[in-house]
């Protein structure tokens, strides 16, 4: 076995437990550098592995056994392939952004050493997860990545919505891992392994079966429990909802797990179960329908959000839609491509975002914004390179891959393809307005913040040695912050261009992913390809071109030309906008339903089964018993010595008899 591949998931967990254990020893400074270099390590052994898989040098193999159950294998192994190589590149490079910028933006916070251990252990799970060859540390990689979440989301844990929002996400996540280790659980009962390529080659026996009792196929219910999971990693409706409120950790980890990892898991781990998806069209159409719904209606929301960092997260959860429907069409390379494109363009949002935060002194309020072109000329050039990227622009990442997905979904042939198509395409118009509303509202237009007078009280809270009085003078970055949106704006604009060939028409993904002939999207999409040039070229002449300009023209001239246009919108549709300001009742309804059902499933479990039960019955009871034994009992306690000898002369008595009847 190549010794790269333990260094890649190995250093940076190195570099956590340093920053972790000893971070007062070594200081600011020391943590810094550690976690640093070791998600350097990480990245540069990556690099030199994907070098090594393109050269065809794979590997699938245990690296310890954990325990064996009759035929049953439990180990931790390692499956290194074209998609595991291009996952971990794209989590060791996001990763080490996000790393670099932390220095800038927690420079004061106060768990400086604490935030720089769980990002590098957040680094450790999600590539312990996509490097795994079996369920098992698939399921290991996918709950350490949900604990460190948690830890990471409630790292400010004196806010109470820091800890509102960590126990959501953990308690929405639990409900999606319930039907992911169901799913696993049918499959390991089914073919009597945990190994990928000892299922994978049972996949076909698996097709013809059903489960017990029922005329239900197996694939299918296994595959949707394993989607349940995904829908609550990757944020899909109606598990969506603890990802905008997840905003409340430090803007890096929303970079680092809501952008470019964490969140994509669930769509690494179909692509990675391509082969059992292929032979389930239920499970498929299943995929697309909830794929739409969460790219098509999140985007809704993203037009309404006033606060910075919760427009991105609302175009998180649409772009995250994008690649569900890719899965769902069976056109796994495409939502691949996106995620790796998406990775890189919407952390630089993201950070973007938080230096805006930072320059307005963690004002976070886009309407108290405007103008800062001027104030963060960096900033203001890299998030409108994001921006480009993310709405479609010809030439640029996001262009290409999203695209793709648009024309992937118009080749496909399940049911549910007609929907998505018109969900994917709406949602063109809907990225572009939200995106550019944010973008002029924040970068353009009147500098609104000279009459705010800001108490520090977003964002970094009482966290935060920021906290300003008196109105905002906004500023650039330092340098440390400066630097990540940089090299992310780079593959933001040119990935896609260079990888749109081979990934999606070459030979990248052959052996690796599994499609169906009688799916027909990729097959589709290359008949349809020149080259990456003539597919830009031929954009401009395509609806969801123009409909991205028509969004940008849109955001224009309501946050720019004609400002009193939006009121005006939100006066005349005030239901709609209510019922997006509510976010579609769906928090609402998961506190009547499931918590208020809980509540008072748990009120009447106190009731009957805490008082009356065990209370009642078992304690009290139990004690009440006793003493009416002891009641009776005492009353041949006299105390006079003859009573007892009388009692024994008859207890001898009695066994004379008893053994004489006996005999």
């Amino acid at each position: 076995m190549n010794p790269l591949y333990l260094i890649v998931p190995f250093a940076p967990l190195v570099g956590a437990i340093l920053a972790g254990f000893f971070g007062k020893q070594i200081g600011r400074t020391g943590a810094h550098t550690v976690t640093i270099a070791g998600v350097a390590v990480s990245l540069i052994a990556s690099i030199l592995v994907f070098m090594d898989v393109m050269e065809g040098n794979t590997f699938n193999g245990t690296l310890y056994e954990w325990a064996v159950v009759g035929t049953l294998v439990f180990e931790v192994g390692f499956l290194i392939d074209t998609l595991t190589a291009t996952m971990m590149l794209v989590v060791t490079s996001v990763s080490l952004m996000v790393h670099i910028y932390t220095i800038g933006y927690m420079e004061e916070d106060d768990g400086y050493q604490r935030f720089f251990s769980y990002i590098s252990l957040f680094t450790f799970s999600m590539l312990m997860l996509v490097m795994s060859n079996n369920f098992l540390q698939l399921f290991f990689g996918w709950e350490a990545v949900g604990l460190v979440s948690y830890l990471l989301i409630g790292f400010w844990y004196t806010k109470p919505t820091a800890i509102y929002a960590n126990l959501k996400a953990f308690l929405v996540n639990r409900v999606g891992d319930f039907g992911f280790i169901l799913g696993i659980g049918l499959i390991m009962a089914s073919a009597g392994s945990m190994n990928y390529t000892e299922v994978f080659a049972q996949a076909d026996n698996l097709a013809g079966q059903t489960m017990p009792g029922t005329d239900w196929p197996l694939l299918a219910v296994a595959c949707i429990c394993l989607f349940i999971g995904a829908m609550g990693k990757s944020a899909q409706f109606p598990l969506h909802v603890w990802l905008p409120d997840s905003m409340e950790g430090p803007t890096p980890i929303s970079a680092l797990i809501h952008a470019a990892t964490m969140v994509t898991a669930g769509i690494f781990m179909v692509s990675r179960m391509s082969p059992l998806f292929e032979l389930s069209d239920i499970a498929l159409n299943f995929v697309l329908v909830i794929g739409s719904i969460t790219a098509l209606f999140m985007g809704f929301l993203g037009i309404i959000q006033n606060d910075i960092k919760r427009v991105v997260a609302y175009s998180t959860l649409s772009q995250l839609g994008y690649m569900t429907v890719a899965l769902g069409a069976s056109a796994y390379p495409v939502a691949i491509f996106h995620l790796m494109t998406h990775a890189f363009f919407k952390a630089l949002l993201f950070l973007g975002a938080g230096s805006v935060i930072i320059g307005m002194h963690h004002d976070q309020d886009i309407r108290h914004m405007g103008g800062l072109w001027k104030y963060m000329p960096i900033t203001w050039l890299t998030s409108l390179l994001g921006s480009l990227a993310l709405i479609g622009t010809p030439f640029f990442s996001g262009f290409y891959s999203k695209d793709s997905i648009i024309e992937a979904v118009h080749f496909s042939n399940l049911p549910a393809a007609d929907f998505a198509y018109f969900a994917v395409v709406a949602g063109v118009f809907i990225t572009a307005f939200y995106s550019f509303r944010m973008y002029f509202l924040v970068f353009h237009g009147k500098e609104r913040f000279h009459d705010i007078q800001h108490h520090g009280d977003h964002g970094h809270d009482d966290h935060d040695s920021h906290a300003h009085h008196g109105p905002v003078q906004p500023h650039e970055s330092r340098w440390v912050v400066t630097l990540p949106l940089i090299l992310l704006a780079i593959p933001s604009v040119i990935i896609g261009y260079i990888a749109v060939e081979p990934m999606l028409h070459g030979t990248f993904f052959e052996g690796v992913i599994t499609i169906n002939p009688e799916h027909g999207a990729m097959a589709g999409l290359s008949s349809i390809f020149h080259g990456a040039a003539a597919m830009g070229v031929h954009s401009l002449q395509t609806a969801p071109f123009w409909l991205a300009l028509a969004g940008v023209v849109a955001a224009a001239v309501c946050y720019l030309w004609v400002p009193a246009i939006p009121a005006a919108f939100m006066k005349a549709l005030k239901p709609v906008h209510t019922l997006l300001d509510n976010k579609y009742y769906m928090d609402k309804f998961n506190e009547v339903v499931f918590a208020g059902g809980a509540r008072g499933l748990g009120e009447a479990l106190w009731k009957f089964g805490d008082r009356m039960l065990i209370d009642g019955l078992l304690v009290n009871g139990s004690a009440k018993l006793v003493g009416l034994i002891s009641g009776v009992v005492r009353f041949a306690q006299s105390g006079f010595i003859y009573h007892y000898a009388f009692a024994m002369i008859l207890g001898v008595l009695a066994m004379i008899i008893t053994f004489i009847t006996l005999k």
